[in-house]
């Protein structure tokens, strides 16, 4: 009896265990994960078939998976739910036990949040066939546990950055169908499956993404290397000398033991060869001395020094035929330069595809003596090669510290190429709209400043000095020196191009007038940089998608804003922390909006906006930004206050 007494305890005991155990397992879902998801359905608009039931369990809800305790939401699956608009920080990215998430096939637009960076157990991601922009988002590059990422289908810009490479789990990478620009980084992660066509990529493909097939970077018209066809160098290699082939035959004969026959067959031929050669040169003395009197030897190139390897002389060029060889292969360089290289230094130098611009592509390109250059390789030329050599003496002869100096050109009819000087600090678009996660260094408010004024300088030059049209103007053609001191490049090349500006030329810059005409002037440059400032002061690219509306371009973004009410809102949010600025930002806006003024008589010319650039009032010494135009190599001296004296931006009314 005894013993059935202690066997029904232990019954019992065991019972009251299980009844603990699944009351616990009630209890223990995660209310933040529900709140989470219930903040996220709120604030996102969407189709009824999503309808969460806030009374119920998560765990319960359509598209819901947790874990087997039910303690936390390990799957979020959406596709096709009619999701609309930007995905809301503080939302999914609590959901910090989250294994699988798919948002695919939505209407989701903006950039992905920041705080996708807590989804550390995350290990697939499928966000593709939505609307979503902005740049590889650098909040997933952190998520070391990712095996599986598809973005593919998006209007995601920028690079495809190298830190993919945190991903040492990462099997399958997706990103085909967007407008991801620059070269391909060398992914050394394991994948197994990769998609990167339909982009704008450009350079070789890395060896260790060409074991994928040639469909994998289809789409992608700059992109070249295994598997696709072999990367072509920026100009033809010339042909053999004529030493190195006859080094190559006699290395030849001498690897090989020849027959008498053969012996007596070269030797018959080689003096049946000289004695045609030997009358060729005689007929062609004869036929030019009849013509001596009447013409003139001309100069290959005149007022230009010749190179080394055109230096022979003119009658010899003529007899032999090289001069149009030479012709063909001459590395012309303007008076007053700094290099000594040639074209076969050029031919042996190392190349690195610098990015692909309207007019053509750029590399930087490492001489072997350890001399850097860029050299641009133009696309689509429509003048002679007369109009070709013109409009570069003019350019050639620019001499000014806030622009970049166009050193030599080569002309021959298939490759025309520019050569500058080398800008190691990049350029403006890069260090403004780079990388803004943690460890980027903000632009400070000084050194904008410092580069309007100076990119202000290097216009007004071009204009007043040479009457020469940019053109171009836009942030990647803003070139910096390592002390923030701006240079402008790749200026007047529109007369290389026909008549027509090429219609992808300066997306976002380009003044409205300049859509109809077709034609660039100094009033169309000056939109352009009045564009170029509002970039500065905004932090936004003008072509972004970010601005909103649909299709709104950046200077009727920043009306729509200010139009209400001059506020903090249209400023740069990393101007935010700098203090006792806010009258200088309101100038320079104001400055911007002239520039930007539809009717282009009423744009102020480029000397008067240096004038104005100048005037804005720094509230410092006099040895700051405020300089005189006598002087125009000066500029801010980078201090800042004492953070103490300043006081918070606030709200302005005009």
């Amino acid at each position: 009896m005894a013993a059935m007494v202690l066997d029904f305890r232990s019954v019992i005991s065991v019972i009251f265990v299980l009844l603990l155990q699944l009351s616990g397992r009630v209890n223990t879902e995660s209310t933040q994960d529900k709140q989470a998801l219930l903040a996220f359905l709120s604030r996102t608009p969407h189709a009824n078939r999503v309808q969460w039931n806030a009374s119920d369990s998560a765990c319960n809800w359509v598209g819901v998976e947790c874990d087997v305790n039910r303690s936390f939401v390990y799957t979020l699956r959406l596709p096709g739910a009619g999701l609309v608009g930007s995905i809301p920080p503080n939302t999914i990215g609590r959901l910090s036990h989250l294994r699988v998430l798919s948002l695919r096939s939505n209407r989701l637009s903006g950039e992905i949040p920041s705080d996708f960076s807590n989804l550390t157990f995350l290990r697939s991601l499928y966000l593709q066939g939505n609307q979503l922009s902005g740049e590889f988002p650098a909040s997933v590059t952190r998520l070391t546990r990712l095996a599986r990422l598809d973005l593919s289908s998006n209007n995601f810009t920028g690079e495809i950055p190298f830190s993919v490479n945190n991903l040492t789990h990462l099997t399958g990478l997706f990103v085909e169908n967007n407008g991801f620009s620059g070269n391909l980084p060398s992914i050394t992660v394991n994948l197994t499956s990769f998609n990167a066509s339909n982009n704008n990529l450009n350079g070789s493909i890395p060896k260790t993404l060409s074991k994928f097939n040639a469909s994998s970077f289809s789409g992608n018209i700059d992109l070249c290397g295994e598997p696709l066809p072999s990367c072509s160098p920026f100009f033809p290699a010339p042909a053999p000398s004529p030493s190195s082939v006859l080094s190559t035959t006699q290395a030849h004969k001498k690897s090989k033991k020849l027959s008498t026959a053969a012996i007596v067959a070269i030797a018959v031929g080689s003096a049946l060869f000289g004695f045609l050669l030997l009358l060729c040169l005689l007929l062609c003395l004869r036929k030019r001395q009849r013509r001596q009197p009447s013409k003139q030897p001309k100069p290959v190139v005149a007022t230009r020094p010749v190179p080394a390897e055109a230096g022979t002389s003119s009658s010899k060029d003529d007899i032999t035929g090289a001069s149009m060889e030479a012709e063909r292969n001459k590395l012309v360089f303007f008076d007053g330069g700094v290099y000594s290289f040639d074209l076969e230094d050029l031919l042996r130098a190392s190349a690195e595809v610098l990015g692909k611009g309207s007019v053509g592509t750029s590399y930087k390109a490492v001489l072997e003596e350890g001399t850097t250059v860029v050299v641009k390789r133009l696309k689509d030329v429509a003048v002679t090669k007369k109009e070709f050599e013109m409009q570069l003496e003019v350019l050639g002869k620019i001499k000014h510290e806030n622009v970049v100096p166009l050193r030599a050109f080569y002309y021959s009819k298939d490759e025309k190429l520019l050569v500058y000087d080398y800008m190691p600090a990049g350029s403006l678009s890069a260090l403004l709209h780079g990388s803004r996660g943690s460890g980027r260094t903000p632009l400070d408010w000084d050194n904008r400043m410092r580069i309007a004024l100076s990119a202000a300088r290097g216009l007004a030059h071009l204009h007043v000095s040479g009457n020469i049209v940019h053109g171009n103007i836009k942030s990647s053609n803003i070139l910096l020196r390592p002390e923030q001191d701006a240079s402008v490049s790749d200026f007047g090349l529109n007369p290389l191009f026909g008549n027509a500006t090429p219609p992808n030329r300066v997306a976002g810059y380009r003044a409205p007038e300049v859509l109809e005409t077709r034609k660039v002037t100094l009033k169309s440059d000056v939109y352009s940089f009045g564009v170029l400032l509002l970039e500065l002061l905004t932090g936004k690219a003008p072509n972004q998608a970010s601005l909103g509306e649909e299709g709104i371009d950046l200077p009727r973004w920043v009306q729509s804003v200010v139009r209400e009410e001059w506020t903090a809102e249209v400023f740069d949010v990393e101007l935010m922390r700098y203090h006792n600025i806010e009258e200088e930002m309101v100038q320079l806006l104001q400055i911007a909006m002239a520039c930007v003024s539809v009717v282009p008589d009423q744009r102020p010319a480029m000397q008067e906006v240096v004038r104005m650039i100048e005037d804005i009032n720094r509230g410092e010494t006099d040895d700051g930004l405020r300089q005189s135009s006598d002087d125009p190599s000066k500029g801010s001296d980078g201090h800042t206050p004492p953070p103490e004296t300043r006081t918070p931006p606030r709200p302005v009314t005009p």
